[in-house]
């Protein structure tokens, strides 16, 4: 393959990947589709209508990946999310963090894009420090503080850890047929789970469940078929285009490209920083929410509302950015993405984060009850 096709095989893994995180930022806006939103309407309301939504788009993600392993188009070990070393403790400790920065914050890193579309400074605050705390978590100080304490805690595993390399001794069949049974399995559960309510059978939750979860096996795809060279005539590798790293093949998460969004931005004119499908999918999502929020006029201005309201979204925009690059991704990142791959630390990091948010919101309860 000559350069100039890898020039423009890349310009389309981009562009596909604006497309589809256009759909998912349009999507969220009008459905309100926001996990931490689902957490609150639980403990606050007892309503589990927006967690059928996301659990049905996580469903509909394993569901999507697993059947393009079994076809032999994607392998989870070649994604950030299923390598041998089991980073337990980062997961624990930066989905507890990430969770508790996203209700403080008043959303995760993928709602903070919806409401900068739809007209929210806060948001695009928090999406600054957000982005500064990541960027500093992955090259700075406390990247060194990370390195040197809780991702020295790790499980070396014999095989990746997503459930089908792990299970398929167990099971008697190849990682591939082993992906399949689960993700049919642990799919289809989650799917009868959703439509087991006439809740979760109204139009806006098979909307928001059915497309984001869509988008997020599109992702997959762009990255790991689409973009999946075998061997690169530069370097002679396998590379994955588009990609913040060319060996793994990736999917959407918001943590770590708002600082490679905000690195693209300040130093735009530095031809070695280029596009990839994490700064895209930033643009592409916001994007998506501008234009639906201008289409159903509920675009609105909104601003801080006074000290203790930009405190709270300060500290949880830097709980977020310092929590997910630890924790290896954030709601979207480790709870549809990851958890699409069958990956124990996946699942681990989303428990975290859940009952990081859980924590907080018992917090702001605790708190408004001691100013009355």
């Amino acid at each position: 393959m000559q350069e100039i096709d890898i020039n423009s095989l890349t310009q389309q893994v981009l562009w596909a990947g604006f497309a589809l995180a256009f759909v998912f930022g349009a999507l969220a806006q009008r459905t309100h589709f926001c996990t931490m939103g689902a957490i609150a309407d639980i403990v606050n309301m007892g309503d589990w209508a927006r967690m059928r939504m996301w659990v049905l788009a996580i469903a509909v993600a394993i569901l999507g990946f697993n059947t393009m392993v079994y076809l032999g188009w994607v392998e989870a070990g070649k994604s950030i999310y299923a390598a041998p070393r089991l980073l337990w403790l980062s997961y624990i400790v930066g989905g507890l963090m990430f969770g508790f920065g996203m209700v403080l914050a008043s959303g995760c890193g993928n709602k903070t894009l919806v409401r900068i579309g739809a007209g929210n400074l806060k948001s695009l605050v928090v999406f600054v420090v957000m982005g500064v705390a990541a960027f500093a978590t992955l090259r700075g100080i406390t990247g060194v503080a990370r390195v040197n304490t809780v991702d020295t805690v790790a499980l070396a595993l014999p095989t990746g850890q997503d459930l089908p390399s792990l299970l398929a001794g167990a099971l008697g069949q190849s990682p591939r047929q082993a992906a399949l049974v689960l993700g049919l399995l642990l799919g289809g559960a989650l799917l009868a789970w959703v439509l087991a309510r006439a809740e979760g059978r109204r139009g806006e939750v098979l909307a928001g469940g059915l497309g984001s979860g869509l988008v997020i096996v599109g992702i997959w795809w762009v990255s790991g078929v689409l973009g999946h060279v075998a061997e690169h005539p530069e370097t002679l590798e396998e590379t994955f285009l588009g990609g913040s790293a060319p060996q793994r093949m990736e999917a959407l998460s918001f943590v770590a490209p708002f600082a490679g969004t905000l690195d693209w931005l300040m130093f735009f004119s530095d031809k070695s920083k280029v596009l990839t499908l994490g700064v895209v999918a930033v643009l592409g999502v916001i994007a998506g929410s501008a234009v639906c929020a201008l289409a159903t006029r509920s675009f609105r201005w909104e601003a801080f509302r006074g000290v203790e309201d930009t405190a709270n979204h300060l500290v949880g925009a830097v709980l977020m950015g310092v929590g997910g690059v630890v924790a290896l991704g954030c709601t979207v990142g480790q709870g549809l993405s990851g958890v699409s791959t069958l990956s124990l630390g996946s699942f681990i990091a989303l428990a975290a984060i859940v009952a990081g948010a859980v924590l907080a919101l018992r917090y702001q309860v605790w708190r408004l009850e001691r100013m009355v």
